[in-house]
């Protein structure tokens, strides 16, 4: 797996929305505001504003801005703006010849998983899974962001606050992100390489059943087989009428790690939360949810 080109100060930055809409011209301004004060220059897509139904613009809008982006070589990362749903019905369409003939950052996660997926099997390739760019940054996240993507350094380690369900150590690949992606792209040639993995999962508001529903299909596709750790974010926002208890959440994860027979934490800093570390998905790591640390080695 190929890392990126770090991001210096002046990194021109593409503002994409491959999925989900904007709320308004405010959440750009945010996105901009970011980036500027991560000492990059911020270059929004001409659609980044559109809006199609649940879409941020139709299909042939949002594919046109990436993969502008992706052919563009004075744009030195690409950070999605949102997540919500619609980046799986791009893939496709995607240039990832030029991804991979010009490696750069791809930064972004929820919906941006599918992309993440992609990009590592398409072109090997090291992306971010990472706050939007429209988010209020706290300062552990920005603090991790900076450590993956500025001075390619470890950007996580100690899980506080962190479960462990099933104890033990595993090194391998960071592989993994939104369930509900995971589970729609199973049986697809989008579908990411579980062999020998370190799988991370989070997700929004989804109950227990619908977390149930998505692990077995994970489990009767044969990916849970192949894995080496699991590494469990957050769960926000459940359904009304559906909580979500750390116990019950504990018990779901629980029984995946049984069946896979790995390590696993419950509770990292993944998700849709303020405090967010940025994983490096494609690099290599190790996990010991004994001490309930993630320890990222990049290249």
């Amino acid at each position: 797996m190929r890392l990126p080109p770090l991001l210096s100060a002046g990194a021109r930055v593409a503002l994409v929305a491959p999925a989900g809409p904007l709320r308004g011209a405010e959440e750009l301004d945010a996105a901009i505001a970011n980036a500027r004060s991560l000492g990059w220059e911020p270059r929004p897509g001409a659609n980044v504003l559109g809006r199609h139904d649940y879409l941020g613009g139709t299909d042939p809008e949002r594919l046109k801005d990436l993969n502008a982006a992706l052919a563009d070589d004075d744009v030195d990362a690409v950070w999605c703006v949102r997540g919500g749903y619609g980046a799986m019905r791009l893939l496709p369409h995607i240039d990832w010849a030029s991804l991979t003939r010009r490696p750069r950052a791809l930064l972004g996660f929820s919906d941006v998983t599918a992309l993440h997926a992609a990009a590592s099997t398409r072109c090997e390739l090291i992306t971010y899974h990472a706050p939007t760019a429209r988010v209020t940054l706290s300062d552990f996240s920005r603090a991790s962001l900076v450590r993956a993507v500025v001075e390619g350094r470890d950007p996580c380690g100690l899980a506080v606050g962190a479960r462990t369900v099933r104890g033990g150590r595993a090194i391998g690949r960071l592989v993994g992100g939104n369930l509900a992606l995971l589970s729609s792209l199973a049986g697809t040639p989008y579908a990411p390489d579980y062999r020998g993995a370190l799988l991370v999962l989070e997700d929004v508001g989804e109950p227990a059943y619908r977390l149930d529903r998505m692990l077995t299909q994970l489990r009767m596709s044969g990916a849970l087989a192949q894995i080496a750790g699991l590494v469990v974010g957050h769960f926000t926002e459940a359904t009304p009428g559906h909580d979500l208890s750390p116990a019950t959440l504990d018990m779901l994860i629980g029984e995946a790690a049984d069946v896979a027979g790995v390590p696993a934490i419950v509770g990292a800093p993944v998700g849709h939360i303020d405090d967010q570390w940025t994983i490096p998905i494609g690099a290599n790591a190790e996990l010991d949810a004994d001490t309930r640390t993630l320890t990222v080695r990049l290249p």
